[in-house]
């Protein structure tokens, strides 16, 4: 009969052991487009970006692998990671017996009980306890920790991602203020020369002072320009020097933007692969499944648990003898402990885990509309701005051939300077308007490559996956 009990209770040790009250994960109720709107390529897949050949500009190249080495946002992830790492080490510890070293002394008359005489009481001894996971809370609880640890990581490659993508826009919008800049000077100098020639003009008078005047306004607006597109560039050098985790100071840069190439087109691929393309989105399911295996936490937590106890150690009287063979002691336990009536504590529990998963379920699938709507804004910023470019030139050109006939023009006689200041006013603006459209171009690559979740995080880190890949196909073979 004994051994019979004995037999009933290990099979529902093995039975019991394991079993988990986690729901099942399922996917969101999102469904992608079969493809994006503004996909000109429709290429089926997209193969993994090399920043480093997207943005050609080897100044920009170097910019970006130094902030991500010294990137304050970066070290942080990093160091969340660390933390997620020990957080499923420490919860994993659960799973196993802990064993403990218990040592003290006492005299007196009371050992759970009255004694007629003082006694002195001396032990040592090891003490392993283990809580049986019959309804695998700790299991769940390091299945969390493990799950957010690998979320952990993705939300590090999205800082990643996301600080590439920074320095690059704010690189780009840095020559852009600087190339603003530039215009603003030679507006200035050349508004300067010509103000002297209607100064000279009126001094003889062969003009009316209000032309004086309007050659004194058009100078005036150059010149405000000058320190407002300093302001500008200053400002964007300070942002950009953060980005690369280190003082505000000044930011070189070897190109213009008009002499940079734009970046080859990208193919955005289908709209499904993106779920596991983009960190981010990665980083949000791992989430979730970690917030379905508390809900098991949360279930077990209702439940008995069962706990195990072995002591095997020395225990005297006398400390002399504390070490004689006759001074060994030994139990073995264990105990039952399991919630009855606590107004409904255990079950609140459950259903905060429950109302975590909705709000974790529901943040997963905004994650996923936002991406799907980044990688059509960036294509349709493209075609656009593309578009808008071509205009924007001819703009130009025709501006600055305006400027220079109406300046013909009054030269001879044939109209009033308020021609002229037109058309300085147009050419000016309009070159100014042309840089501002290239580096949002420029910027809508930077955009598209963000919006579909990065590549290669470095040129070492693409070889040391291709060198594992060659590696485990050798071993195949």
């Amino acid at each position: 009969m004994k051994r019979k009990f004995v037999l009933i209770f290990w099979v529902l040790l093995i039975l019991f052991s394991g079993c988990s009250f986690a729901p099942k994960f399922q996917q969101p109720d999102v469904k992608p487009p079969k493809t994006f709107r503004f996909d000109s390529l429709k290429v089926d897949t997209v193969a993994t970006l090399k920043w480093w050949k997207l943005f050609k500009d080897p100044r920009l190249k170097q910019l970006i692998e130094i902030g991500l080495e010294n990137n304050k946002d970066v070290r942080m992830a990093a160091a969340r990671v660390e933390q997620a790492r020990a957080a499923h080490g420490f919860n994993k510890a659960d799973l196993f017996p802990a064993l403990h070293l218990m040592a003290g002394a006492s005299r007196g008359d009371f050992t759970f009980m009255k004694m007629s005489e003082i006694s002195n009481n001396f032990y040592l001894t090891p003490r392993l306890s283990w809580e049986l996971d019959f309804w695998s809370k700790y299991h769940n609880l390091s299945k969390a920790a493990k799950l957010e640890y690998l979320a952990s990581e993705f939300g590090m490659r999205s800082v990643q991602v996301t600080l590439i993508a920074e320095i690059a826009r704010t690189y780009y919008l840095l020559l852009d203020y600087r190339e603003r800049l530039n215009i603003a000077r030679k507006t200035l100098r050349l508004r300067g020369e010509a103000l002297q020639i209607i100064q000279e003009r009126f001094n003889k008078g062969i003009i009316p002072e209000i032309d004086l005047n309007q050659a004194q306004i058009q100078k005036a607006i150059a010149q405000a320009a000058v320190p407002f597109y300093e302001r500008l560039a200053r400002k964007t050098e300070n942002a950009l020097s953060i980005l690369l985790g280190r003082s505000p100071g000044e930011i070189t840069a070897a190109s213009r933007l008009q002499e940079l190439e734009l970046p080859p087109e990208i193919p955005p691929g289908l709209p499904s692969t993106l779920l596991q393309r983009r960190p981010d989105i990665v980083e949000q399911e791992q989430l979730v499944r970690a917030q379905l295996a508390r809900v098991g936490v949360a279930q077990a937590m209702r439940l008995p648990s069962i706990s195990l106890t072995g002591v095997f150690g020395l225990a005297s009287n006398e400390l002399s003898s504390l070490l004689n063979a006759d001074a060994q002691t030994w139990s073995i336990g264990g105990s039952l402990l399991g919630p009855i009536f606590q107004f409904g504590k255990n079950l609140r529990r459950v259903d905060i885990e429950k109302a975590r998963v909705e709000e974790a379920v529901r943040q997963y699938e905004k994650t996923i509309l936002q991406a799907f709507r980044e990688v059509e804004d960036a294509l349709v910023d493209i075609q656009t701005l593309k578009d808008e470019l071509k205009a924007r030139e001819e703009h130009f050109r025709a501006a600055k051939n305006a400027e220079r006939l109406s300046r013909e023009r009054y030269d001879k006689g044939v109209t009033s300077f308020l021609e002229v200041i037109e058309t300085q006013r147009s050419a000016f603006d309009a070159e100014l308007a042309l840089s501002q459209v290239r580096q949002q171009l420029f910027n809508a690559y930077v955009g598209l490559y963000k919006a579909l979740g990065g590549g290669w995080i470095s040129e070492a880190e693409e070889q040391a996956v291709q060198q594992k890949m060659q590696k485990n196909k050798s071993n195949s073979g």
